[in-house]
């Protein structure tokens, strides 16, 4: 562990923090947007220490993990420790949101759903690595309009659901003809999707901008994205 020096009187706390290799003006621009966003202000009150929202949070009881550091941390504009938690902590919460019990008012799980998109638009590497997951269920959004598909049920992709993926990959297409609605009997989307509801979903994550978040963890989902639904708004005609 470092020490402070006259020179240097953020060693030490950056040491405690880790990630000393990141220079301190750009852990104070990450957080500052932080404190700029709009919701900030009504998601945090001050800390009575009670230990409500620890007790009544899932991810602290498996995880390192506490909704009281991270309310905290915001309300001392504690630099260092928010961004420790912007690339660690803020991972590990459910957005559950039963931190809102909170006796003081506290939305902790608001403050880090703002922590998560200021990591999100600057591409941390936190965010790429939490994300990481999540490409192959947003291609089947933007591309079938259903988010799982029957055809992602394999053993290598979720080993977390039991031997019984395996079994049910194998004769997934039995198991899907047994089905009695018509739309239901492919295995590359859990249902029919019309064309124009996937051109509106792709128009919408476009104005809102969730479009660029995606190219800030994963350029290449972006670029499949864009190619895909390029063609889709040609044929009908839709220029943006």
């Amino acid at each position: 562990m470092g020490t402070a020096t006259a020179t240097d009187p953020y060693r030490k706390v950056q040491d405690v923090a880790g990630f000393a290799d990141v220079p301190l003006k750009e852990k104070q621009r990450l957080v500052d947007q932080v404190v700029a966003d709009p919701r900030f202000e009504e998601y945090l009150y001050g800390c009575y220490e009670c230990g409500i929202c620890v007790a009544a949070c899932p991810s602290a009881r498996f995880y390192d993990f506490s909704p009281r550091r991270v309310a905290q941390a915001a309300a001392r504009r504690d630099v260092e420790l928010m961004y420790q938690q912007m690339q660690e902590d803020i991972w590990e919460c459910s957005q559950c949101f039963s931190c809102l019990r909170c006796p003081r008012g506290n939305n902790p799980g608001g403050i880090i759903t703002v922590m998560r998109e200021v990591a999100v638009n600057n591409g941390l590497a936190s965010a790429r690595e939490a994300l990481e997951g999540y490409s192959r269920i947003i291609y089947k959004i933007m591309s079938t309009g259903t988010q799982v598909s029957p055809d992602m049920l394999q053993p290598d992709a979720f080993p977390d659901w039991g031997p019984e993926v395996a079994d049910v990959s194998e004769h997934l297409e039995l198991w899907r003809r047994a089905l009695p609605p018509e739309t239901h009997h492919t295995t590359k989307t859990g249902w029919a999707v019309a064309e124009k509801t996937l051109i509106e979903l792709y128009l919408i994550w476009l104005e809102t901008g969730a479009l660029d978040m995606i190219n800030q963890v994963d350029e290449g989902l972006h670029m499949i994205l864009e190619e895909v639904m390029e063609e889709r708004l040609e044929e009908e005609g839709i220029e943006v």
